[in-house]
């Protein structure tokens, strides 16, 4: 009986931890991408940091770009993103 309850909070937790780790990642993109924009802002509006800085991170940041490119052309919906990860309907 004991061996039952035992992997039932086994599986319990295991879950917790996959949930978690989704939630971390998606966090990371999204501050990937305002970091991109912070930098890249002037492209959409936005005041800029000085040129000098942007120009010696610029080769660091080259996945960002690609990443800013394929989101402008897919132009997900950031909060149903998140209902979905919340399953909220």
């Amino acid at each position: 009986m004991f061996e039952n309850i035992k992997a039932f909070f086994k599986g319990f937790f295991r879950s917790f931890k996959a949930r978690s780790t989704e939630y971390i990642e998606f966090e990371e993109r999204e501050l990937e991408n305002v970091f991109a924009l912070v930098l890249m802002g002037s492209f959409v509006g936005v005041p800029s940091p000085p040129t000098t800085l942007v120009m010696r991170l610029m080769p660091h940041m080259i996945r960002e770009i690609y990443v800013m490119q394929r989101r402008a052309g897919e132009m997900d919906d950031i909060f149903g993103e998140i209902a979905a990860m919340f399953e909220i309907t």
